[in-house]
């Protein structure tokens, strides 16, 4: 049976050497715990999963999308004491993305976007610093601020809350352990205000903020929610696939 045309995982050369791609891919998740319900690869998982269906619809309406393997760990420097949570620094994943856009350049991809599912991950600085050096266009997206989750989701939560167990119960149900085993997902908040309030940042330390690794609540989570989220997700970055993939590069400002 042939691969998705979409997946470089599952194309052949005979396949790839047919085909200019306009626009590569790159799902980058974590490997970290998810409280007590949910796979340490639940970022990953993610991200593969609606990097994969958002270029299935760019791909069926006629742009030429390709989806690069997944990078499977993130910035986790605030976890390193739970065991088994791995930590990839923003200088190593600097190193990682040059060497992947520099691969792409010589190849006729014009535009690399970074389809991001962990929060501690910021490619920001990670591309301000390549632009100058790389005929490529490069940016990036964090998949969960594609759409308002508040209309899907009475709590979203932060991690591992219900809209991530919900779009894992949709997606990889065979993962997802009973939510009688999960944890509250109780948050200890800062106790400084400027931290709190949000206008002022510092990373938290993330076994005094949560008893079970989780911040959010995941007992309203359900199978049926994740599914229209991650729909509605999927549905909106295909719109940004589709259109990036036609966009003339020297003509990007209105």
């Amino acid at each position: 049976m042939a691969g998705r045309p979409y997946i470089l995982s599952e194309t052949t050369w005979y396949d790839v050497a047919r085909t200019t791609y306009e626009v590569a891919v790159l799902p980058w998740g974590a490997t970290e715990a998810h409280n007590y319900h949910l796979p340490y690869g639940t970022d990953t998982i993610e991200s593969e999963h609606l990097a994969a269906e958002s270029a299935r619809r760019a791909w069926e309406a006629g742009a030429r999308v390709v989806v690069l393997p997944a990078i499977p760990f993130g910035v986790n420097t605030t976890q390193l004491d739970i065991p088994l949570c791995i930590n990839m620094n923003p200088s190593t994943q600097s190193a990682i993305l040059r060497d992947v856009a520099r691969a792409l350049a010589p190849h006729g991809v014009r535009k690399l976007v970074i389809f991001n599912g962990h929060g501690g991950n910021d490619f920001r600085p990670l591309i301000r610093e390549l632009y100058p050096e790389l005929p490529l266009f490069l940016c990036t997206l964090d998949w969960y601020k594609a759409v308002d989750p508040r209309s899907f989701f009475t709590d979203p939560g932060d991690h591992a809350g219900e809209l991530e167990t919900s779009v894992v119960q949709h997606i990889a149900p065979e993962l997802v352990r009973p939510l009688s085993d999960a944890g509250s997902g109780h948050e200890r908040r800062w106790r400084l205000s400027a931290l709190r309030e949000g206008w002022a940042w510092a990373p938290r330390q993330w076994t005094r903020v949560t008893a079970d690794t989780g911040i959010g609540d995941p007992a309203a989570a359900t199978p049926e929610k994740g599914r229209r989220y991650a729909d509605a997700v999927a549905a909106r970055i295909a719109d940004f696939f589709i259109e990036l993939a036609a966009a003339d590069l020297n003509d990007l400002y209105a």
